[in-house]
Order: structure tokens, then sequence, then C-alpha cells
């Protein structure tokens, strides 16, 4: 099966699945679920194609282990981002930038996290980029422990074997086949489209917030004030 590269070819899912197998599969699932360096990796489209390559007999393990090993993994990966964010604290968001961290990321998950409260842990699933970043905020909002698990194990199970089921389920139908490429592009465009919504929500709200305070800045002329004003005494 021919795939579609998204981007380097060392992103495309069925290069590195055909690469590194279940293993790599495995390893990117826990990096994109709570490591700093993991938010840039293709969770969605990985798994859908991980489950079509089981249904056709490409990848030989069992669909029921495959979803198992998945659900773990993005498990300890949420886990892990939780228990990084509670030891570094609120430091976290003076770090500097770098090529592999980037603060609107942080603050994204956070206002994410703030909005959605607990439940942001599920959700957050389908959300690249904040998916990653998520747990960490949970830990460095010190969020109650079970509560934690109890909302990271759903999450983990709804994205993780939820995304691959769909892809062995899919991988049945011949449409499928034909336009693979067409789908995993659709599936990425999909997942991108919560943030895409954020960035420009949040540049409205920025842009607003700044007019609002150029509008009030000591100094600016108010047209309805006397000094402002048409009538002004001289």
């Amino acid at each position: 099966m021919n795939t579609l590269a998204l981007g380097p070819s060392w992103l495309d899912p069925d290069y590195l699945i055909q690469t590194f197998g279940l293993i790599g599969v495995l390893v990117i699932v826990f990096a994109e679920s709570g490591l700093l360096i993991g938010f840039f990796l293709p969770g969605d489209s990985l798994l859908f194609t991980t489950g079509l390559l089981v249904t056709t007999g490409k990848l030989d393990t069992p669909l029921w282990l495959v979803c198992t090993l998945v659900v773990l993994a993005a498990v300890v990966g949420d886990q892990v981002g939780y228990l990084f964010g509670r030891k570094v604290g609120p430091s976290l968001f003076k770090r500097p930038d770098s090529k592999l961290f980037k603060q609107e990321n942080v603050e994204k998950a956070h206002a994410f996290f703030e909005k959605h409260g607990p439940k942001s842990l599920i959700l957050a699933r389908f959300v690249p980029i904040v998916r990653t970043f998520t747990p960490i905020i949970a830990g460095v909002s010190r969020m109650n422990y079970r509560s934690f698990i109890t909302f990271n194990i759903i999450g983990g199970v709804l994205w993780g074997a939820g995304v691959t089921l769909l892809g062995a389920s899919l991988g049945k139908v011949e449409f499928v086949h034909r336009h693979i490429e067409m789908i995993l592009v659709g599936i990425v465009l999909i997942s991108v489209i919560p943030v895409v919504i954020e960035l420009l929500r949040a540049r409205s709200q920025s842009k607003k917030a700044q007019d609002a305070h150029d509008h009030d800045a000591p100094g600016t002329p108010n047209p309805g004030s006397p000094r402002g004003g048409r009538h002004a005494k001289r």
C-alpha cells in the first residue's frame, strides 16, 4: 500500500510502520501523549493506518493486542506528562522558546484545560499539539490524581482504540483502499480544524483586547470629552 507522505518521509504513517513496526507505533503514541518533544508526531493518521494494515494482513499482530498496547502507551504517556508537570510546576510557563518548544503551545493547552476542566484530558486526545501538553498542564495545576487517572484512561481508550478500530473497519471498504491518500489527508485536516479555530479565536480576542487598551490608554483623546471635542474651551 502506497500512501501520500504528509510532510517529511519520516512523518509518513506508512513509512513509519513499515520501518519500525508496532514498536515504533507504540513509541510515537507514548511520546505524543506526554513528552514535550512529541507534539509534532502524526498520532491520528498513524493509528488509522495501523488499524488498516492490521485488517489487510500487512501488520501481523492481532487487532485486540494492537489496541491494548496502543491504549497502554497512550495512558502511560499521559502519566509521564502529568508527573513531569507536577515536577516543573509554574516554571514551565517561564521556559524560553526553542526549536522544539514554543511557549504558545503551553498557553494554548492551559487555556484548553481551564475551559474544559478534567474532561479536557479526553477532548484533547483528538486535538494535535494540545493532546501533548494537556496532561503536563494537569500536573502543573496539581489536578486531583484519582480524577486524572480516570479521565486519562477513558481518553486513552477512546482515542487509542477508537481511531485504530476505525482504521481497521474502514480498511475493509474498497473505496478506502483506492483513496487511502485522500483519507489520510482528510484525517489530518479534520484533526487540525480545532487548532485553527482556537488560533483564530485567540487572535480575535487579542486584537479586541489591544484595541480596548489603545482606546483607554492615557493621553488618548476622547472625542466625547471637553478636551478632545470640537467645543473645547480655549
